[in-house]
């Protein structure tokens, strides 16, 4: 008996989707990332968005509320890359150390104040002997009573030389030498004397009324000068009082100037984040975008090979058996066979 060979075979389409299957594959796994048409690693790996101008402010502004210098961000990626030299200083501590100077210029203030007082005290003492009966005294000018005795002298004298025309007088009358001579001459040196004393009464009074014109007028201005000291010195602690007020105003603003500053950071900290988000989100839309490119010809791949595999259990199948020493294949059967597997494959692709 002769030795024969049986070989079974698929339908000649499917055979040849098969091998155009594995071809397509060759082909797609061939591909890869970077060359011509196909998307980098770095297109297809996941991205990291930089920082932006936003967020770099909220850091710069929080450094600078820590006392430290302007930061350095790395160009490529806008991260912190280091830090200048600074003042050192907090953002509140230049309203602490204000606060401290307006204290320390109330306590100068306040320490000029009993000065002021002192010398008040002093005015109101003098302004105390310029009051009084005897208050005029010192204002009498020491030249008054030469004024005086110069005035009577003239009256004296003008008064003396009356006394000759009392005579004459005498004579024309016949009365000379009589005793109506005598009344008119005692007449004359009374009424010379009565106005010798209103004269003096006059000066004199006239110097008192000066005298103490000037001793109320000196007082007047030793109690509106001792005022005015009062009123310095109250002035003073006012001032103080001021100086203390900006003391507390500062203080108050070196607590609140933190949480001023804070919000400025956190705003433009979430500006910066909602900005950060955006970029990040459109990094993602691009790897995705890549990813999709890169994997949509073997997803179509796939599709093929499924449709395929589904078209292998009910496709017909050709069994051949080679004997040995007999009658092979003939050249009619092996035609008809390509035949049959290019028709199929024609049919798959679209061929006619």
């Amino acid at each position: 008996m002769p030795d024969s060979t049986t070989y079974t075979r698929r339908a000649p389409y499917i055979e040849g989707a098969q091998e155009n299957y594995i071809d397509l594959l060759t082909q797609q796994v061939g591909r890869a990332p970077g060359t011509a048409g196909v998307p980098t690693l770095a297109e297809l790996g996941p991205q990291v968005a930089g920082q932006n101008i936003l967020t770099q402010a909220a850091q710069q502004q929080a450094a600078a509320q820590a006392g430290l210098g302007q930061l350095t961000f790395d160009p490529t990626t806008g991260a912190v890359t280091g830090a200048g030299q600074g003042t050192g200083v907090a953002g509140y501590q230049p309203f602490l150390d204000q606060a401290g100077q307006y204290q320390t210029q109330a306590a100068t203030t306040l320490g000029g104040a009993p000065q002021f007082q002192q010398q008040a005290a002093a005015t109101l003492a003098g302004a105390a002997g310029l009051s009084g009966p005897a208050a005029y005294q010192q204002f009498m000018s020491p030249y008054q009573q030469d004024v005086i005795d110069t005035t009577l002298q003239e009256f004296d004298t003008q008064t003396a030389q009356g006394v000759p025309q009392l005579a004459a007088n005498a004579i024309q009358a016949g009365a000379f030498g009589g005793g109506r001579e005598g009344v008119a001459q005692a007449q004359y040196a009374s009424d010379a004397a009565a106005k010798r004393a209103a004269l003096q009464a006059q000066l004199l009074g006239q110097g008192f009324t000066q005298a103490n014109q000037l001793a109320q007028d000196a007082f007047t201005q030793q109690s509106n000068l001792a005022n005015q000291q009062l009123g310095l010195g109250t002035y003073q602690q006012n001032l103080a009082n001021q100086q203390l007020g900006l003391g507390d105003f500062s203080r108050n603003l070196a607590s609140l100037q933190p949480s001023l500053a804070a919000s400025g950071v956190q705003q433009l900290g979430a500006a910066g984040t909602g900005n950060l988000a955006y970029q990040q989100a459109q990094l993602d839309a691009a790897q995705q975008r890549n990813q999709l490119a890169y994997n949509e010809p073997l997803s179509r791949l796939n599709a093929f090979g499924s449709g395929i595999a589904a078209q292998v259990s009910g496709a017909p199948t050709t069994t051949t058996t080679t004997t040995l020493g007999g009658q092979g294949v003939g050249p009619l059967s092996q035609a008809l066979s390509a035949g049959l597997s290019a028709y199929g494959l024609g049919s798959i692709f679209g061929g006619n």
